[in-house]
């Protein structure tokens, strides 16, 4: 609940800066946030920048999401300033509740966090205006927190840095007369559960190239629906680790504020499988 206080005070504070945020790109392109801090969907990113900043202009984004499943609760929350529309600074921290899995096993630690600082570099097109795409290039720096629990199933280390290679495009009128968003990636990434098991394991302690991407149809100016795919590595052998989907609704009242609910699939965590809940994510953005 501080984390949710601390971002609230943020929000009203960059509130007054709201001048600042373009006028010409159109209302919900800037989508939401992701787990991990940076613009774009809920479990991956879109090449698109924090905020609704265009070019010489400042834009930025404060987010809140809680992830359900039963058994475990992830809560995460942080900061994006971009711009020009070409780079972002990001940072998030995640809080991973072990729930029911530490009651049961009487594990030392209840929870697992860790911090993200990111990086996004917009390389070359437009998500509209352009005959290219979007895309652009992301590095993660991620230190996990509360290290002893994943060094004792395997992990090799408590912080790593992942990149990825992002493009996005949205079709005007590309889904029988409604707007349609195309999203893939790729990610360079060791991480395990997204860094909070640690990073590299016992089975395998090298990079690996993921896939991920997303497509999301705009219904009218304030709702889209859509789908996300994201997949894991799997470097440990204790446990299996899933790729990760979702089913998500996002309302954009205004360009100040997104609302994203989801049902997340997301396999096997730490031993217990069927881990399947809701996402619900608030964004502030500028």
């Amino acid at each position: 609940m501080r984390s949710l206080f601390v971002l609230g005070s943020l929000f009203c504070g960059l509130w007054s800066a709201a001048a600042l945020a373009a006028e010409g790109r159109l209302l919900a392109t800037g989508g939401a946030t992701s787990l991990e801090g940076a613009a774009g969907g809920g479990i991956t990113p879109w090449a698109v920048l924090a905020g609704y900043g265009e070019r010489g202009e400042w834009g930025a984004d404060v987010f809140a999401t809680r992830v359900e499943t039963g058994d475990y609760r992830l809560d995460a929350g942080g900061v994006a300033v971009a711009y020009d529309n070409r780079v972002e600074l990001s940072y998030a921290r995640q809080r991973f509740d072990l729930g029911n899995l530490a009651r049961g096993l009487n594990l030392p630690e209840n929870s697992l966090s860790q911090d993200i600082f990111g990086l996004k570099v917009r390389l070359f097109g437009d998500l509209i205006y352009d005959r290219l795409p979007q895309v652009s290039l992301g590095l993660q720096h991620k230190r996990q927190k509360d290290f002893l629990i994943p060094s004792l199933v395997g992990a090799q280390r408590s912080e790593d840095s992942e990149g990825y290679l992002t493009a996005s495009r949205l079709i005007l009128g590309g889904a029988f007369g409604y707007n349609l968003l195309l999203n893939g990636g790729l990610r360079y990434s060791r991480a395990n559960e997204l860094g909070l098991l640690g990073f590299g394991g016992d089975r395998r302690d090298r990079h690996s190239v993921l896939k991920e991407g997303s497509v999301a149809v705009l219904l009218d100016r304030y709702w889209a629906v859509g789908v996300e795919y994201r997949e894991k590595p799997d470097n440990l052998s204790f446990a299996g680790e899933s790729d990760w989907a979702d089913l998500f609704v996002g309302y954009f009242p205004n360009k100040n504020l997104a609302l994203v609910l989801a049902y997340a699939r997301l396999g096997e965590i730490a031993t217990l499988d069927k881990q399947n809940g809701v996402y619900l994510s608030v964004q502030g953005s500028f």
